[in-house]
């Protein structure tokens, strides 16, 4: 029924009412219809985990749905499924029609800007506030908050470490630092004995703009870097000119391997696989490559653990994280089954958790006890940090416009390439925000 709908919108918009009949001829009965035969509850649901590239992710969805409606008789998922750019070109399509489904996937923060704007998502707090906000990882949710409400419960999230290879540390009778001092000297000692630091791929920006990011937290706090995109702060915060400033202090002592500047973050990923660096800063979208991935050598994964960025003079709480929820769930402003979908929503979030994690190898959005199921060590200490996280940054060009988020990357780039003060590059992101 709902495939067949969205044929008929789709037709409709591209070449007018003469190639409805390409879709059966089936009438259009408007969004979220809420009954079969006026009997069944009926929960328009789109996703975007195919079976062919995404396998896992479709078993539990689906696994979640039967569970879902053997629980709750009379209520039913219409389920459509698309990959993930044809989602996004269709639920484009569905917005503008006034046809979206009545439960969907959506992005954060700048994502969400036209959809709240133009009222398609309805406000998620009243479920949120019966109990379901406190399962959340601090700072998750409120990537998917504007102007007070929420209008998104996250499913997955990423987190930023600095991964390392334990077999060179040991060999150099080296430690993870906990603080930029002792972070100093595991780098000063990998130089003199002729071994690559640190690999990073900053062609990308993104790479760069995350040790900027650490370093604005662990000498500003949590909030400097949000406040000075958000407008109730400024740039030009003197911690987050020295945080431009640590960058370059990095730069100067030859931290990263050569080339960064100019090399993609897959490169950089490569020469840490191939063990021709010591460390690599990534997200933990990574950790099946050194943790479960079996293509990739099983003494090698033995090898890698992980540290949270040091502190910084002194400064900083190591349980900040820089990273990002990645897709959420969204409930249609329009649906005509808006409290069944946002029970729905609730109950898909709190049975995705362990599932995803035990099943998939993705991190939650929601806390988990990694003790109590059956993965490596590294998801389980990553799980403990999570869950002890006091906070968590999104990513800064995410959380800036398209326009804003350019002009980091490429202020990112000079700032790196030493082309740039660190005064400049604060006094640029402060006349690129201030124009908005």
């Amino acid at each position: 029924m709902f495939m067949k709908r969205v044929c008929i919108i789709i037709f409709v918009i591209i070449t007018g009412a003469l190639l409805i009949t390409g879709c059966g001829g089936v009438q259009d009965e408007g969004a979220g219809d809420a009954t079969i035969d006026g009997e069944e509850t009926v929960i328009e649901f789109m996703h975007l985990w195919p079976p062919g590239s995404s396998a896992e992710h479709h078993r539990i969805v689906n696994e979640i749905i039967a569970n879902f409606e053997a629980e709750n008789e009379g209520i039913t998922i219409d389920l459509q499924v698309l990959s993930n750019e044809q989602y996004k070109d269709q639920i484009v399509v569905l917005s503008s029609a006034d046809q979206l489904p009545d439960v969907g996937m959506t992005w954060a923060a700048g994502y969400l800007d036209p959809f709240v704007a133009g009222n398609k998502f309805t406000p998620l707090d009243d479920i949120l506030d019966d109990g379901l906000r406190e399962k959340f990882v601090a700072g998750t949710l409120e990537a998917y908050e504007k102007e007070g409400e929420t209008y998104g419960l996250p499913l997955e999230l990423n987190t930023v470490y600095v991964f390392y290879n334990k077999a060179i540390f040991d060999k150099y009778n080296l430690e993870a630092p906990e603080t930029y001092e002792e972070f100093e000297q595991v780098i000063n000692t990998l130089k003199e004995n002729n071994e690559d630091p640190i690999a990073l791929g900053n062609r990308d920006s993104w790479t760069g703009s995350m040790w900027y990011m650490y370093f604005a937290d662990r000498i500003g706090g949590a909030d400097v870097l949000t406040n000075a995109i958000n407008r109730t702060g400024s740039f030009e915060d003197p911690a987050l000119v020295e945080a431009a400033a640590k960058v370059q202090e990095m730069v100067e002592n030859d931290a990263f391997t050569s080339g960064f500047n100019g090399l993609a973050d897959e490169e950089a990923k490569s020469m840490f696989m191939n063990e021709l660096t010591a460390m690599y800063m990534i997200a933990t979208w990574d950790l099946p490559n050194f943790t479960t991935n079996e293509s990739i050598p099983q003494e090698f994964r033995d090898n890698i653990d992980y540290f949270k960025f040091p502190t910084v003079d002194g400064q900083g709480d190591t349980n900040s994280f820089v990273g990002g929820p990645g897709v959420g769930l969204f409930v249609s402003e329009n649906s005509d089954v808006q409290e069944e979908a946002k029970q729905f929503s609730a109950y898909f979030v709190e049975q995705w958790g362990e599932k995803a994690v035990a099943e998939a190898g993705v991190l939650p959005a929601t806390i988990v006890d990694g003790d109590a199921l059956d993965l490596p060590d590294m998801y389980v200490d990553v799980l403990e940090d999570l869950n002890n996280a006091s906070n968590l940054t999104l990513y800064a060009d995410v959380q800036m416009s398209s326009t804003v988020a350019e002009t980091h990357l490429e202020l990112i780039q000079a700032l790196f390439g030493q082309q740039i003060t660190p005064e400049d590059f604060a006094q640029q992101h402060e006349q690129a925000l201030s124009a908005e």
